[in-house]
């Protein structure tokens, strides 16, 4: 009799389901062109994930699905994830996860706000390597310094408030393998930077008054994460902006992120 595994196929992965999988007794994540197929330890896990996930995650197309074994472990190891249980990472050495050190402070970018948390999940949905990358309004770096960890070639945070530069480098300091050009100052200072990539995690009447000058600080083929800014201030936002398009939105409570290109 052939073993088979208990596992959940699903298509159409929303923002932020990763993160959910942290909840339930996950064995390993096969990545496809069409989905993923989220492997468990038992049928009863299996079946209790299918039920939160569905309940978190309105209209997921998930299916139950019994895996026969047939050494698919190692036929898929190479698309295996990482997988977190409480403060443990297991992880692949071919999928290290980025782990970033921040020491809180008064600045928002502990990870906490979810404003920071949708630009970290736009960061992750770019390939960074070798770009230049700009963030504007660093705060505490944290933005900064994953862009960097993400393989970024250029990274330079600007702030106008020299505390938050103070918390920036303390926490560049915590995170050696980042590189990081930390300025106090205003969007003057980096006009010439050309950037691929700008991010403003500011507020929605900053991003609408600064608009023009945080166009001219990227690549004409470049783009721009923009976040701070409430569901109410979208349109304003949106349209200091145009004509950039959305390339992708999200959205967490009243907070939205969007990347614009």
């Amino acid at each position: 009799m052939v073993r088979t595994w208990p596992a959940l196929d699903v298509r159409s992965i929303p923002d932020l389901f990763e993160a959910s999988l942290t909840d339930y007794d996950v064995t390993a994540i096969n990545e496809g062109e069409d989905g993923w197929r989220i492997f468990f330890h038992t049928t009863q896990e299996r079946d209790r994930a299918a039920v939160g996930l569905r309940a978190e995650f309105s209209g997921l197309a998930i299916e139950p699905v019994d895996v026969p074994d047939e050494d698919w472990a190692a036929r898929s190891q190479a698309s295996l994830r990482a997988i977190q249980i409480g403060r443990v990472i297991v992880a692949p050495p071919w999928d290290t996860p980025v782990t970033i050190v921040v020491q809180p402070s008064m600045g928002f970018g502990t990870g906490h706000h979810a404003t920071t948390r949708l630009c970290l999940a736009a960061l992750q949905q770019l390939d960074l390597r070798g770009l230049t990358v700009i963030d504007v309004g660093t705060g505490s770096g944290v933005l900064a310094i994953t862009a960097s960890l993400l393989g970024a070639a250029n990274v330079i945070g600007i702030d106008d408030d020299e505390d938050a530069i103070s918390s920036a480098r303390e926490n560049l300091g915590l995170n050696p393998r980042a590189r990081v050009n930390l300025q106090v100052g205003d969007l003057r200072q980096a006009a010439s930077a050309n950037a691929d990539l700008l991010m403003a995690n500011l507020t929605g009447a900053l991003l609408v008054t600064a608009a023009d000058q945080l166009r001219q600080l990227t690549d004409s083929r470049g783009r721009l994460i923009l976040s701070g800014f409430m569901a109410r201030e979208e349109r304003d936002v949106l349209h200091a902006f145009h004509p950039l398009t959305v390339e992708h939105r999200a959205q967490e409570e009243e907070w939205l992120c969007v990347t614009l290109r």
